[in-house]
């Protein structure tokens, strides 16, 4: 790697590894420690589409083993290493993965990889979307973000504080990044997104972030940093009723930027009120002239 990249850049440079077997992962490894431009290292112990492996993060025995065998290499001395965890579902499951994590110097984990073995078809062409395996792969993106929010609240519930949780799985928006941290991650991991926009995806999530963090009157992420609150009642009440508010003035302004709305209609209370006038007035000017009240004689 071109030492010229991360020097202009002045970013941390991490390197993830997933190799077919634990000797790739431990050749890599050694290979990855020393390139001095190397920030950290992330293990990839989630990958879903290594045809006739298992998840290694699923199969909690391989798991042990490869940890074991990962943090007894000199090389990992060298680094700081993470690993990249798999979606889990169980509650058992998070508290056997952060058990075994607990007991070796990780410095972070990434919650959570792809959720394995999604089927996408081609209706038109009858057909899986991809080729290997079938057409099974990792679904992520947008499809896995409560999956993912809840591995990251999960996570940092149980790891050891010295173990940073990097949240991972649909970061589309600055309110995504918002909830993983308000969940308790240290920092985000954009994918899919970034595929879509590019490198400039980072400056708007950014900027969408610190308005958020404006608004609520947070200075600092450790300010709201894993401070999720327990449900009440009354908060999702308040809550509902902006989030109604901001899609009436959202319609508003989609329908004047259409051009359907040609003047500003009145507030709900002062268009009712007018009604009222308008039909009380049309009933006293039918009854008088029932009367003959408007009759006038000479």
């Amino acid at each position: 790697m071109s030492s010229s990249i991360t020097e202009e850049l002045k970013k941390p440079y991490f390197v993830s590894l997933s190799g077919k077997s634990l000797e790739d992962n431990l050749e890599m490894l050694d290979r990855a420690t020393k390139c001095d431009n190397v920030s950290a290292i992330e293990l990839n112990v989630a990958c879903p589409n290594v045809i006739g492996k298992p998840i290694i993060g699923y199969d909690f025995e391989q798991f042990a083993t490869v940890l074991e065998k990962v943090f007894a290499h000199p090389g990992s001395k060298k680094k700081p290493i993470g690993i990249k965890l798999p979606p889990y579902f169980d509650l058992p499951h998070f508290e056997k993965a952060a058990e075994l994590l607990n007991k070796y110097p990780v410095k972070f984990v990434v919650s959570t990889n792809t959720i394995g073995n999604a089927l996408v078809i081609d209706a038109e062409a009858e057909q899986p979307v991809i080729e290997p395996k079938g057409g099974f792969g990792g679904l992520g993106g947008g499809f896995i973000k409560y999956t993912a929010l809840a591995n990251v609240r999960q996570m940092r519930k149980l790891l050891k504080p010295t173990i940073d949780v990097i949240g991972a799985g649909g970061i589309k928006t600055g309110t995504d990044a918002f909830e993983f941290i308000l969940c308790g991650a240290t920092a985000v991991q954009v994918g899919t997104q970034h595929r879509i926009e590019r490198a400039g995806v980072f400056a708007r999530l950014k900027r969408e972030l610190k308005e958020i963090m404006e608004r609520k009157g947070y200075s600092t992420l450790e300010d709201f940093r894993g401070e999720l609150r327990s449900h009440d009642k009354q908060r999702a009440k308040e809550s509902r009723a902006k989030q109604k508010e901001k899609m009436e003035q959202r319609k508003t302004q989609e329908a004047l930027n259409r051009g359907d709305v040609k003047v500003y209609a009145a507030s709900d209370d002062s268009a009712n009120t007018w009604i009222a006038i308008i039909l009380l007035a049309i009933i006293v000017f039918l009854v008088l002239d029932k009367f003959k009240y408007f009759d006038v004689a000479y």
